[in-house]
């Protein structure tokens, strides 16, 4: 450690008004509804934050909040439950407000701690190795305080070389972001592509009145539709097009656990082995690799076996709707349904699942909690375009989620050298000019 990196305690800084530490507001079902600020919990962040779905606060109501909104700067830490994820609220994110779940650590006089470097020193060991002695300390679940947080210390070094860290270690999160809002990007596109095409079947009305091409659309693609629709029992769609079962159109696997108890199936393992924690997890609609693997001979234990590359995996249960494609070989757990897709493009099933999963959860059981079997999926109906606009569209979604894997890639790997310099940077081991080092992000 740097000799100029001096321990100080965290009750001191806070006398002082360098640092403030508080954790967040315990709201009422009753005060939570559909707008408002994000509402953020445990779940909502993971390296960064994911508010799909998140409960929200009425902004008229924010008198009762007191302090406890999201400031840009913000460094945020899950103090129960899952104790340990953090996430750095830059000026990009919308302002939300923080639930008992978090923490923030909030720096109060920029000159003596650097906001961003405060994110990055809580990922680091000095941090860790004082929430984790303290984080078992109830019956319940894990749980870190605030009284002991603010009996914590942290080593500072000079500010010029907190600012360098995190200028250093920032642009591999920039980087890191940056792919995000691309793959975000992405997605909408082959979402909205989707719509128009198979859901209100733009292309086909603009045919049907009169007219000889459609933005986005091949002309090929466009030259061969249909220019009127037929009914159905589901409403009318495109002459020639209908519904099936979405079972006629793939394979319906489900999987299993093999014990845990036995090492055979565990130790070692070397074959991904897919749950619904696993998708939770996900910052876009891809799985590289999972939390556990498995053995050859785990693999054996389950009827499906492993599952090929480009199957598209749909959690059934607690909670039924997270979904991905497989980039990886993989077997999946009870609580998943993995279709795969032979010669349909695996694009359209995932988009067709997105699209359907109000049905889908429409049509789910369960005493304990809602879960939909692979007996009532089978059956839902799905739309079957004629094969040549089917075929189009995978031509046009599936290099949009090719592109989605690679910046995935890129962005594991970008984080692996930024977590193999960040321990070496906040423990003083490695100090860098202020003029070098900076990653380009290219």
């Amino acid at each position: 450690m740097g000799s100029d990196f001096r321990p100080t305690e965290v009750a001191e800084l806070i006398e002082r008004g360098v640092l403030a530490i508080n954790d967040g507001y315990r709201a009422k079902n009753s005060e939570l509804g559909k707008q408002g600020l994000p509402f953020a919990r445990g779940g909502n962040i993971n390296g960064g934050f994911h508010f799909e779905g998140a409960d929200r606060f009425p902004e008229e109501n924010l008198n009762r909040v007191g302090g406890k909104v999201s400031r840009p700067g913000d460094a945020v830490f899950t103090s129960k439950g899952s104790v340990g994820r953090f996430a750095f609220v830059t000026a990009g994110v919308p302002t939300f407000v923080y639930s008992p779940q978090l923490c923030f650590w909030r720096s109060l006089d920029h000159q003596v701690i650097n906001p961003r470097w405060l994110y990055y020193w809580m990922y680091g060991s000095e941090f860790f190795g004082q929430y984790s002695g303290v984080k078992g300390q109830t019956d319940m679940a894990d749980y870190v305080s605030l009284r002991d947080q603010r009996r914590m210390y942290i080593t500072l070094p000079p500010i010029g070389d907190q600012e360098n860290i995190a200028e250093v270690l920032g642009s591999f999160d920039d980087k890191i972001e940056l792919n995000r809002r691309m793959n975000r990007t992405l997605e909408a596109m082959a979402r909205a592509i989707f719509k128009a095409w198979f859901v209100d079947f733009e292309p086909v009305k603009a045919k049907a009145a009169g007219a000889t091409r459609f933005r986005g659309m091949p002309q090929a693609i466009f030259d061969q539709l249909p220019d009127r629709f037929t009914d159905t029992d589901l409403g009318p769609v495109p002459e020639g097009w209908g519904y099936v079962p979405i079972g006629d159109l793939v394979q319906v696997i489900g999987g299993g656990t093999p014990s845990t108890k036995n090492p055979d199936f565990w130790e070692n393992g070397e074959h991904a082995f897919c749950t619904p924690k696993d998708l939770s997890r996900l910052s876009s609609p891809i799985i590289l690799d999972t939390e556990r693997h498995i053995t050859q001979a785990g693999v054996d234990k389950i009827s499906s076996g492993q599952l090929p590359v480009g199957t598209v995996i749909l959690s059934s249960r607690a909670p039924i709707g997270y979904l991905a494609l497989a980039e990886t070989p993989v077997s999946v757990n009870q609580g998943i349904i993995a279709m795969v897709t032979g010669k349909i493009p695996n694009v359209y099933v995932l988009l067709w699942t997105e699209a359907n999963m109000e049905e889908i959860k429409s049509r789910a059981g369960g005493s304990t909690f809602a879960e939909i079997s692979k007996r009532n999926f089978k059956p839902i109906p799905a739309l079957l375009p004629d094969k040549y606009t089917m075929e189009g569209f995978g031509d046009i979604a599936q290099p949009l989620f090719e592109r989605i894997a690679s910046n995935e890639r890129e962005s594991r790997t970008i984080a692996a050298i930024r977590d193999t310099l960040l321990p070496k940077l906040i423990s003083g081991e490695l100090r860098v000019p202020v003029d070098e080092g900076v990653a380009d992000g290219e």
